[in-house]
């Protein structure tokens, strides 16, 4: 059983309101309440009504379905805030030096998701697509040159068996003869001058 609540216009800007949102999704219903009535976010507020209201519409579409719902088992399936309008609401701040600073008027839309279906379930199905599927990282999913699979280089038989042939037969000895090494002769200021005389 699912039901959803939507409150609109509330104050404040989405991104604000999103950090209490991602404090509270997925979690049991009684346990979201709390955190929503201790958190010192002032969208807070605003969301836990929108929850209460998720509750009240589950309990009764339950009624109307005639099934047998119990509030306390309930959990936020969903939990999602859109933003809301800023035109024509933008106000004027007074700024240093006789300039006005632009204050925008920030409004947004939250949706609750609440349903009574156990969370187990998913939960299992998403480990096991974990577990399937490898962990793309970022890059990866942006796309590009990055997001290209490596081929790993196999090496054909004849070069595996040439490669055994090579570990097994001896190594010939390094020679440990050294060239001399010759400091070059430069002429000095003295030979030059034995020149210029002769």
């Amino acid at each position: 059983m699912e039901a959803r609540a939507s409150a609109k216009y509330l104050r404040g800007s989405a991104q604000k309101a999103r950090l209490v949102i991602d404090m509270i999704r997925g979690k049991n219903v009684n346990h979201a309440l709390a955190i929503l009535r201790y958190s010192n976010k002032r969208a807070a507020l605003g969301i836990e009504k929108c929850v209460k209201s998720a509750i009240a519409n589950a309990n009764e579409a339950a009624e109307k379905a005639n099934i047998a719902v119990d509030p306390d088992e309930l959990w936020l399936k969903a939990a999602f805030v859109d933003r809301g309008p800023t035109k024509n609401r933008s106000r004027m701040r007074p700024a240093p030096q006789g300039r006005a600073f632009r204050e925008r008027r920030h409004f947004c839309h939250v949706t609750i998701l609440v349903s009574s279906d156990k969370q187990g379930g998913e939960a299992k199905t998403a480990g096991k697509l974990a577990e399937t599927a490898p962990a793309a990282s970022k890059r990866a999913k942006r796309g590009g040159a990055a997001a290209a699979p490596r081929a790993k280089r196999v090496a054909p038989k004849a070069e595996v068996e040439s490669g055994a042939k090579k570990a097994a037969a001896p190594k010939p000895e390094a020679k440990s003869e050294k060239k001399a090494h010759k400091p070059s002769a430069k002429p000095g200021k003295a030979a030059g001058r034995k020149k210029t005389e002769e």
